[in-house]
Parts: C-alpha cells; sequence; structure tokens
C-alpha cells in the first residue's frame, strides 16, 4: 500500500539459532528473530522480507477489526436478531494477549476481543468464536440458554472440534 508507515521493528539475535528467521508482530511492533552470525547487510535484507511475508499474510487473512465488528452484526442478524441491541457488541477488536482462549467478551461494556491465533483459520470457525461471544452478550454464563444460542450456528459442534484439535496439536490448555 502506497504511503503505508513501516512499522517498528525488533531484531532479536540468537546464538541457538543457525539458519532459520522468524518474524511476528506484537502489537504495533514487528519482531524479527535471526541467528546471531548474521552481517547487518543480511539482517537488512531478512527484515526486509519478513515484513513483507507479514504483509501478504495479514493481506490474505484480510480480517481487520472493521471486518471483524461488521461479521459480528451479519452473525447476529442470522442468529441472534429477536434479541435485538442486546447481542450487538461496542466493539470487537483482534489481540496478541490472549493464551489460554480463543476469545472473550465483556458483557458490562459490550467488549468483545477475538485472538489473533484464529485469524487465518476457516470463516466458519471465526463465525463459531464471534457467535460465541456474541452470545455472552445476551447470556454472560455458559447455561443451558448460552449454549441453545450458540447451538443455532450449523457448524458449531465442527468448529468447537476444529478448535479442540488444533489446541491438542499445540499443546494448548483453553479455558471454556
Amino acid at each position: 500500500m502506497a504511503g503505508a508507515r513501516k512499522p517498528v521493528v525488533e531484531v532479536r539475535r540468537s546464538q541457538r539459532r543457525r539458519r532459520t528467521v522468524s518474524a511476528y508482530r506484537d502489537g504495533e511492533r514487528v519482531v524479527v528473530l535471526i541467528p546471531d552470525q548474521f552481517s547487518r547487510a543480511e539482517e537488512s535484507e531478512w527484515v526486509d522480507r519478513m515484513l513483507a511475508r507479514l504483509a501478504a499474510r495479514e493481506e490474505r487473512a484480510g480480517r481487520s477489526d472493521e471486518e471483524l465488528l461488521l461479521r459480528s452484526r451479519r452473525l447476529v442478524d442470522r442468529y441472534l436478531s429477536e434479541h435485538g441491541g442486546t447481542a450487538v457488541p461496542a466493539s470487537v477488536r483482534w489481540v496478541t494477549n490472549q493464551n489460554g482462549r480463543w476469545g472473550s467478551c465483556t458483557p458490562a461494556d459490550r467488549t468483545i476481543r477475538i485472538s489473533h491465533r484464529i485469524q487465518e483459520m476457516p470463516d466458519w470457525v471465526i463465525d463459531y468464536v464471534l457467535l460465541h461471544e456474541l452470545a455472552h452478550l445476551v447470556v454472560p454464563s455458559h447455561d443451558a440458554r448460552f449454549w441453545a444460542l450458540v447451538g443455532r450456528y450449523p457448524k458449531a459442534e465442527r468448529a468447537r472440534g476444529y478448535l479442540e484439535g488444533v489446541a491438542a496439536a499445540a499443546g494448548i490448555a483453553l479455558a471454556d
């Protein structure tokens, strides 16, 4: 994108790392992990390469906070419409600080946060996580009424199984 601001980059060198280079976003900053023996020229080349890869992955994902909010409104219209404004969130955003859950909801201020770890998962899984959190705006607990709302989503059980499989493969213990 023309005129886009280059992000703040933090380069971390590792004596244990031999050939691999990786990068990830940490809020507004990009962390690039490189082998300690790389020259400054190699560092510069790899930082540019990894920024391009991250940008391409994010473009493919195409999942902004705004898109997430629009998606949540479509889900409310489709599955929770009889709850009117009760199920409409004040904000929905991607976050990078959720390691023990896929999403969270604060009914008091009507905010929903969705873990960045699901950004590249299939749309039907993202929809499930969103609907789960939207249902908390109507029913804050995980009681039978809550699960009845979530169960309106036709792929709810499939999505739960998918997420359980991802968590098991990654060795992640998740809170419900």
